[in-house]
């Protein structure tokens, strides 16, 4: 269904050929639909309009995504909408005061990033927070200084969690643990792919809150396994050295050992599996056991991101939908070994 700004029903989409939407932790999720207009449905359409009109999609009743349309293509028989969720409003405000904190946690500096970047305009928003980061450390924002979104996304790679689900944005702490389902190679008959990401690795980090060395902190060293790798990264919003020094811990709970994701590439997770899909929430967990490559797994694994696609098929082909997770190790598992068995 396509509503306006004001809540208003634009138009019901009755007959969709495609439709693809996504969810992601730390970031904004999308979705697209492509539409054949029948009826005066066509000429309603042709009302649509980028971050007046909203995208909403639903799957056995039960509403799973929701946003403003970002941008639509019309031609002959055919309607495209692109769309994004609640938090690309985000990438679009800015800071509207000047504001330091001292010794907050992480959730309440986010919380008020969100409330401060709607609060000229609200499109309608709520926030829920799980539970508190755990991470204190002095920011400081200045008006009219970066886009909210970018802020929100600096304090994700600290020690906080987040995700979108309609009109909520849901705060979480960085372990946040709760299984919403269990999956193994029975429930992914078409195979999946396990990765190892080198590139994210570092088993010391220095974070600096200028490029002066005036706010400095520091994490971790030399490895006994895999030797020293440091890393170096600016956050310029950071105001003290304790404040550095959280974050460096943060991003070495992420970094150490080598990150390990699953992927469930192009298939769709069978319908007698212990898992709800409107339930597939990123920050939430899954428990995943699988023996089918290399590299064995049995282990509780974060939700990252998930896609579900269908399409609506031929006349001599019926539609099909594809659900693909992906998962990695959580900010409490990042510190032991991810292989069940070599």
């Amino acid at each position: 269904m396509i509503t306006d700004r004001s809540g208003a029903t634009l138009t019901p989409v009755h007959t969709l050929t495609e439709v693809e939407w996504t969810r992601n932790l730390d970031d904004t999720s999308t979705a697209r639909v492509v539409v054949q207009p029948d009826g005066d449905c066509c000429e309603r359409l042709g009302e649509v309009r980028a971050w007046r009109s909203y995208l909403n999609i639903w799957r056995d009743g039960v509403p799973v995504w929701s946003g403003p349309v970002l941008q639509v293509e019309w031609s002959l028989g055919k309607i495209e909408i692109w769309a994004g969720d609640l938090l690309a409003w985000l990438d679009r405000r800015v800071p509207h005061q000047d504001i330091t904190f001292g010794g907050s946690d992480l959730t309440d500096i986010a919380e008020w990033l969100i409330t401060d970047g709607f609060a000229p305009d609200d499109p309608g928003h709520e926030i829920q927070i799980l539970g508190r980061s755990g991470v204190r450390g002095g920011r400081k924002y200045l008006r009219n200084v970066g886009q909210t979104g970018d802020h929100l996304r600096d304090l994700a790679e600290t020690g906080l969690d987040y995700t979108a689900v309609g009109s909520r944005i849901v705060l979480m702490p960085e372990n946040h643990t709760v299984s919403v389902g269990r999956l193994s190679d029975a429930d992914l008959p078409e195979g999946l792919i396990v990765a190892e990401d080198g590139t994210a690795l570092g088993t010391r980090w220095v974070v600096a809150g200028d490029d002066e060395g005036d706010v400095l902190g520091e994490a971790g060293g030399a490895d006994p396994y895999y030797g020293l790798l440091e890393r170096y990264v600016e956050q310029t919003t950071i105001t003290t050295d304790a404040a550095a020094t959280e974050a460096a811990k943060s991003r070495l709970r992420s970094s150490l050992p080598v990150p390990v994701f699953i992927d469930t590439q192009d298939v769709t997770i069978s319908p007698d599996a212990a898992v709800e899909v409107p339930l597939l929430v990123p920050g939430w967990c899954l428990d995943i056991t699988t023996q089918v490559t290399c590299r064995p797994i049995s282990q509780r694994l974060k939700i990252v991101g998930l896609k579900v696609a269908e399409d609506g098929g031929t006349e001599s082909t019926p539609g099909s939908e594809q659900v693909q997770v992906q998962v990695a190790a959580t900010g409490s598992d990042t510190a032991t070994p991810m292989m069940a068995g070599v």
